[in-house]
């Protein structure tokens, strides 16, 4: 088990980004977490399997159909959740 922490840039605010990847990383069964950031990026904490992880990281390169992604900063973090849901932060 692994953590990742993902900073996405580009049109990923107002374009269903943060729902797009709820789906996605229930469908992979990934923990973690998605939030905007005021900057105008998507903030996103992922703990699951590496293979898994690098299969949803495919995913958020394309995003959902309104969206483009410019860059993602990728960050290996220490695994903190003892859950196995993924949430949409709205803070």
């Amino acid at each position: 088990m692994i953590a990742r922490k993902y900073y996405i840039s580009g049109r990923v605010q107002g374009v269903g980004f943060r729902y797009f990847v709820k789906r996605k990383a229930d469908f992979y069964g990934i923990a973690g977490w998605v939030k905007n950031l005021p900057d105008g990026r998507v903030e996103v904490f992922a703990q699951g399997d590496p293979l898994v992880l690098d299969e949803f990281e495919k995913e958020l390169w394309k995003g959902p159909s309104l969206s483009r992604v410019d860059d993602i900063e990728i960050y290996e973090v220490e695994p903190t959740l003892n859950t196995y849901s993924f949430e949409i932060k709205f803070w």
